[in-house]
């Protein structure tokens, strides 16, 4: 896809390496088509890593795209240079006015903490509030999509006896939809995580709709607003290494870690994963961009509301 981006983002050599289409801005800018506005909330410690695993998703599509890259101001990253940051990141304060045709908010390292403990949860209110009203479809992904639905919907988070760490079968529950579209009846995603919402509190709101969920993994996807929200808790971006980087990270810790389910080849770190995710995680992703955000967003972007 033609996705513009900021020029010399690290992402763009790693993503050609892998043949790849992206391409910056200096290059977009001779094309006359207006491309989606696309903003990214990235709040994962990684910020390289998580940029370049949404972009290589992104990038599956025929549109053209305007990636915008959003940072909080009431929270500094510790893992990210100081550089990167200035250089591809805007506060929200300096977005604010626009409006965008999709929005993605990521995962965020704080789901032991309750959500008004959050450091930055005063500007993360403020933020879905201004989501609500300026973008047309935004995609939760992990611990934002347990925020998103207990801010707007009063859905409260549960921790898990043990963190849900592996690679998890889900079930499509309404077929119809066109998220789906592509899909095979069954789908694996990635999860790492120490908290979950529960099936009979989502029932109990007439608002929402579970859309996919495993027997192992519990509710998986959530739907709103007729798709101007999605609300996933796994991680479909993830690339093939990055739970064995977890893995591997926490077991140098300690050696209680268990493995991750159904992801290393016959259970052994040593043969490295199998990957069993990708083309659906590609196809959601298409999906999204395709019938969620280019077929209903309004032509002109000032009359989201």
């Amino acid at each position: 896809m033609p996705l513009r981006i900021p020029d010399r983002l690290p992402a763009i050599d790693i993503l050609k390496q892998e043949n790849i289409f992206v391409m910056d801005d200096s290059r977009a800018h001779t094309q006359d088509i207006r491309p989606l506005k696309i903003v990214i909330l990235n709040l994962m410690p990684l910020k390289i890593t998580t940029e370049t695993d949404l972009i290589r998703l992104l990038s599956n599509t025929p549109l053209q795209m305007d990636i915008t890259f959003m940072k909080l101001k009431s929270h500094t990253p510790k893992n990210t240079p100081i550089e990167h940051m200035m250089m591809f990141y805007r506060d929200f304060e300096e977005l604010k006015s626009q409006k965008f045709d999709g929005m993605i908010i990521t995962g965020a390292p704080v789901e032991s903490l309750d959500f008004e403990e959050v450091t930055y949860w005063d500007e993360m209110k403020t933020i879905f509030e201004w989501a609500h009203t300026h973008v047309h479809s935004t995609l939760y992904i992990c611990w934002a999509a347990q925020a998103g639905l207990y801010y707007y919907y009063g859905i409260p988070k549960y921790p898990l006896g043990k963190k849900k760490f592996g690679i998890f079968e889900q079930q499509i529950i309404p077929t119809h939809l066109p998220i789906f579209r592509g899909f095979d009846d069954t789908f694996y995603m990635p999860h790492s995580r120490h908290t979950e919402i529960h099936r009979e509190d989502i029932l109990k709101n007439e608002k929402l709709t579970i859309i996919a969920e495993g027997e192992e993994s519990g509710v998986s996807m959530v739907l709103a607003r007729g798709g101007r929200e999605f609300y996933v808790t796994g991680h479909l971006e993830y690339a093939p290494n990055t739970l064995d980087s977890e893995y591997k990270r926490d077991y140098a810790k300690r050696d209680d870690v268990e493995l991750p389910k159904n992801y290393y080849h016959h259970d052994n770190p040593q043969e490295g994963p199998k990957v069993i995710w990708r083309a659906h995680a590609n196809l959601f992703f298409q999906n999204w961009i395709n019938y969620y955000v280019y077929q209903t967003t309004p032509y002109d972007i000032s009359k989201i509301e």
